[in-house]
């Protein structure tokens, strides 16, 4: 699936990330401090897929939760590129926050967070719905989808609650390539899978990498990691101490 965003040449940044830091304040703990990482510049481009590396620790995790605007930057901006504009995800109202999820952020991780009891074949369809695709069509991308995915035909009417783990996970990875994305974040999307679907989520993330998404992601399996990378950032160089700091009173 190949992206088609005016003004916005594959090679060219689509998100942009400048001097961003990130602290967490406990304040139930008397104000105590717990700084993460500092000093993140980062573009990712079109066609490029960055592997952010460093040891468990060192922020990767919650600096994917910054560039899906999650968590707010203790300092620093994350921009996205939408369309032929820019959005900086800190100071965006919540709605073209939304819009952009729907149509140009995407967000893939290990863990399935869905209402229940909504089939799995609907909840796979419902990002080409939000989009406006007609529900027969939504459901025949999503059935191809599934079925790629290995997952047998009699789930899909079931909601995936009580799925295995593995099986959630491809729940999760249908839903998350099913619409093309002009930016994609990867947060372990192949932890809990067998060799096979492993194989078959790598070959999603190269498809959507060559249709010209701008991917991030994070990817424990040297295997996978080696696979689909392009480059690596290494988040260690901007990691704080482990110590924390009072907050003076």
């Amino acid at each position: 699936m190949t992206l088609d965003l005016p003004g916005d040449p594959v090679h060219e940044p689509r998100l942009k990330v400048r001097g961003l830091a990130k602290t967490f304040v406990l304040h139930n703990q008397g104000g105590v401090r717990l700084p993460v990482f500092a000093g993140v510049d980062l573009d990712v481009a079109g066609r490029e897929c960055v592997v952010l590396a460093g040891p468990s620790g060192c922020g990767k995790s919650t600096l994917m939760r910054c560039l899906y605007g999650n968590y707010s930057p203790s300092a620093g901006t994350v921009r996205v590129r939408h369309g032929s504009d820019w959005l900086e995800l800190d100071s965006a109202p919540p709605r073209a926050v939304i819009e952009l999820r729907r149509r140009g952020l995407g967000h893939v991780s290990q863990f399935l967070r869905v209402i229940p009891r909504v089939p799995t074949i609907d909840l796979v369809s419902e990002p080409l719905r939000r989009l406006g695709v007609a529900a027969d069509e939504a459901r025949t991308r999503a059935s191809a989808m599934l079925e790629r995915l290995n997952l047998p035909q009699r789930l899909w009417s079931l909601p995936p609650a009580t799925f295995s783990g593995g099986e959630q996970q491809r729940v999760n990875v249908a839903r998350g390539f099913i619409a093309a994305r002009g930016v994609l974040l990867l947060d372990e999307p192949t932890a809990s899978l067998d060799p096979v679907n492993r194989r078959v989520v790598i070959e999603l993330i190269d498809e959507a990498r060559r249709g010209g998404a701008a991917l991030v992601g994070i990817f424990h399996d040297a295997e996978v990691r080696e696979a689909v990378a392009t480059r690596a950032f290494d988040m260690s160089a901007h990691a704080a101490t482990h110590t924390t700091e009072a907050v003076a009173a």
